[in-house]
C-alpha cells in the first residue's frame, strides 16, 4: 500500500482500488507496451493521495463520487475517463452455510466475532454495504458489531483469518480468497451501483493505451474469471 517513488522511464504507475489486486496482478504481466507498477489502497486514499500531488498515470477506483473529486480538481486528463468495471456485494462467512439477511440470522452468527467491513463513510466497499444494510432494515441492529477495516481485502483478511465470523465484501473478493465463504448475495437494489471508473491522471503517452487494453479481449477475460463485469 506504500506510495510509490517517482515511476522510472519505460514505467505506468496506476492506483487501483484494492479489490482489484488480484485480477491486475494478472493482468499487468500481459501488457507488453512497459512495466506497470500498481499501488493498491482503499478508493478514498488514493483519491486523496493524488490531490496531494502523488505521481499516478492512472486512477482505478471502485466508486464514481472519489473519481468525481479527482476530476473536479482538474487531475483527469480530459476524455479518458470511462466506465471500467460492475460488481455485486456479498456477505462471506468463516465458515460454510447460507445466512438469511435478517437480524436474527446475522446475529446469531455475530456471537462469536464482529462484522468486517471497509470503512463504512469512507471506502466504497463499506459505504455500498451500510447501504445495503440500511436499506433491509439491518444497520441498527449490526452497526454495534462492525470491525472496520481500511479496504475492503482487509476486511476480507479478518473473515479469512477466523478474525471475524461474516464481512461484507465483494463478490469478486470471495472468488480471490478460497478460505471465506459466500453466504448470501445483496439485492442489487439495495445499495447504488457498484462501478469502477478508470482515467489518466498525468499525460503519459501509453497511459490511454493500457486504459484500452484493460476493456479489451485478454484483460476481459481475466476480470471475468475474478468476479467482475466488464462494461462495454
Amino acid at each position: 500500500m506504500a506510495l510509490p517513488g517517482a515511476a522510472r522511464a519505460g514505467e505506468l504507475t496506476v492506483f487501483a482500488a484494492a479489490s482489484l489486486k488480484t485480477a491486475l496482478d494478472e493482468i499487468a504481466p500481459l501488457w507488453q507496451a512497459e512495466s506497470v507498477l500498481i499501488s493498491y489502497g482503499g478508493s478514498s486514499a488514493l483519491a486523496r493521495q493524488i490531490l496531494a500531488g502523488a505521481p499516478a498515470d492512472i486512477y482505478i477506483s471502485a466508486n464514481v463520487g472519489w473519481m468525481d473529486a479527482v476530476e473536479t480538481a482538474g487531475l483527469v486528463q480530459p476524455e479518458t475517463r470511462r466506465a471500467l468495471l460492475g460488481n455485486r456485494l456479498v456477505m462471506v462467512g468463516a465458515a460454510p452455510g447460507p445466512v438469511a439477511l435478517e437480524a436474527g440470522a446475522i446475529m446469531a452468527r455475530l456471537s462469536d466475532g464482529p462484522l468486517a467491513m471497509a470503512l463504512v463513510d469512507a471506502v466504497p466497499a463499506g459505504i455500498y454495504g451500510k447501504q445495503a444494510l440500511g436499506a433491509l432494515d439491518l444497520w441498527e441492529t449490526v452497526a454495534a458489531d462492525v470491525a472496520e477495516a481500511a479496504n475492503v481485502r482487509a476486511a476480507l483478511a479478518l473473515v479469512a483469518l477466523g478474525e471475524a465470523p461474516l464481512g461484507v465484501v465483494y463478490a469478486s473478493d470471495a472468488v480471490a480468497e478460497p478460505r471465506v465463504h459466500v453466504v448470501a448475495e445483496f439485492p442489487e437494489g439495495s445499495h447504488a451501483p457498484i462501478t469502477y471508473p478508470a482515467a489518466a491522471i498525468s499525460e503519459a503517452e501509453d497511459a490511454g493505451a493500457f486504459l484500452a487494453f484493460l476493456a479489451g479481449p485478454e484483460a476481459r477475460a481475466v476480470f471475468e474469471a475474478n468476479g467482475f463485469k466488464v462494461l462495454p
